[in-house]
């Protein structure tokens, strides 16, 4: 079944209508006919089913029959993490960490980064289409491009920044699953400089390791969505 996103909805609709551009494919695509079950989401925590009831290829509208509040994620996940020089593998990576299950999501400029521009709205269609179709109701925040020291100093929670050194701790064995908040900083492909890591430091982060080989970015970004998601499943 395909879910479909409505940021306007709230709980107490009764009654929602498709854009044009989602009532053409409604139509012409999935060839829904009318009292067609829908699923919708908010992206805010609830899923919605309804009837379709008015069908045309340039308005759709369905009558919301029951809401489901999802229940939230024990953790709140941010991933700070360097743009890759090849934007696809930083539209991957939002796609499956979103899949996956991330909370926010922010692009870093470090000193060493290759990347120093994002299409934000790019990533944020490839994020709403993966919640979509992994049927989530929890669509990730994606911030700005910020700059490396300013993130460091707005982190929350247990902040974690991870880079190809020696002396960094296990990230399975750093995080406890009373941490409620969860932040980890992932590098350009050259790494953090020494100076990013000792202010980092600094600021109460601690160093860990995503294991003994050496990741690409969007993988060790990745790798450490999935660890903190197994250890609160």
């Amino acid at each position: 079944m395909q879910q479909f996103f409505l940021p306007e909805l709230q709980p107490d609709c009764d009654f929602a209508s498709f854009s044009k551009e989602e009532s053409r494919h409604i139509t012409k695509v999935l060839r829904k006919q009318p009292q067609d079950v829908l699923v919708l989401t908010d992206g805010k925590g609830n899923q919605y089913h309804g009837l379709l009831e008015i069908l045309n290829s340039k308005s759709c509208g369905v009558r919301i029959t029951k809401v489901i509040p999802v229940t939230a994620d024990p953790y709140k996940l941010h991933i700070a993490i360097a743009p890759t020089k090849n934007m696809d593998r930083l539209e991957w990576f939002v796609e499956k960490a979103t899949e996956i299950g991330i909370h926010q999501i922010t692009p870093i400029l470090c000193h060493r980064s290759e990347r120093k521009t994002i299409k934000y709205e790019r990533l944020h269609k490839i994020a709403v289409s993966a919640m979509k179709q992994s049927m989530g109701a929890y669509l990730p925040q994606i911030n700005p491009l910020t700059t490396f020291d300013d993130a460091v100093q707005k982190a929350q929670g247990m902040c974690a920044i991870a880079h190809c050194h020696d002396s960094q701790k296990d990230l399975l064995k750093s995080i406890e699953n009373t941490h409620k908040k969860i932040h980890i900083f992932i590098g350009p492909e050259g790494d953090f400089t020494d100076e990013e890591i000792a202010f980092a430091l600094s600021n109460s982060f601690i160093a860990v390791s995503l294991g003994h080989k050496r990741l690409r970015t969007e993988t060790a970004a990745l790798t450490a969505c999935q660890t903190v998601s197994i250890l609160h499943s």
